[in-house]
C-alpha cells in the first residue's frame, strides 16, 4: 500500500533525475579531488554511463537501489503487494536486463564496467573510489603484461 497520496507520488517521481544526482555529484567530487579526470553521461558509449575514465577505459554507474532492483527478490514482494505492482515489477525486471545487456556491451568493446549502489556512495564513497583505483591499477597492469607478450 502506498503512504503517500497520488499527487505526491507524482511530485516526488517528477522530482528524479536521471543525471546529476546527488550520488552521482558525491562520486565525481570524490575522484576529482583525487585527481581523476572523466567524462560525465557518455553518450559515445551504450548506455551513456554516468561517469567514463576514458584513459583507463572504465565506464562507472551510479544505480539507485528502487530503479535498478536491488535486492530484488525481496523488493518484488513488496511491489507485489503495493498499488500498480506490475507497472513496477515490469519496469524494474526490464531496468535490470537492461542494464545486463550494456554491461555485456561494454565488456565486448574492451570497457571494464563498475557499479556502485547509492547508499554504497552515501555510506562510504572512499571505498567506492578505492574500488574504481583497484580497477584502474588492474587495466594498467593487463595492459603492461600484454606488451611484455608482445615483445
Amino acid at each position: 500500500m502506498d503512504r503517500l497520496t497520488k499527487e505526491q507520488r507524482h511530485r516526488n517521481m517528477s522530482n528524479i533525475k536521471n543525471k546529476d544526482t546527488s550520488i552521482e555529484l558525491k562520486l565525481r567530487k570524490a575522484l576529482w579531488k583525487k585527481g581523476y579526470r572523466y567524462r560525465k553521461n557518455y553518450n559515445k558509449l551504450p548506455g551513456k554511463p554516468d561517469i567514463v575514465l576514458t584513459k583507463y577505459r572504465i565506464a562507472i554507474f551510479c544505480d539507485s537501489e528502487f530503479f535498478h532492483g536491488k535486492d530484488w527478490e525481496k523488493l518484488k514482494l513488496q511491489l507485489e503487494k503495493g498499488k500498480n505492482s506490475e507497472f513496477w515489477i515490469n519496469k524494474i525486471s526490464k531496468n535490470i536486463e537492461r542494464d545486463e545487456k550494456i554491461e555485456k556491451e561494454l565488456n565486448f568493446m574492451g570497457w571494464t564496467v563498475l557499479r556502485f549502489w547509492g547508499k554504497d556512495i552515501n555510506k562510504n564513497v572512499d571505498e567506492c573510489v578505492k574500488a574504481v583505483e583497484e580497477k584502474i591499477f588492474d587495466n594498467m597492469t593487463a595492459d603492461e603484461s600484454l606488451y611484455d607478450r608482445e615483445e
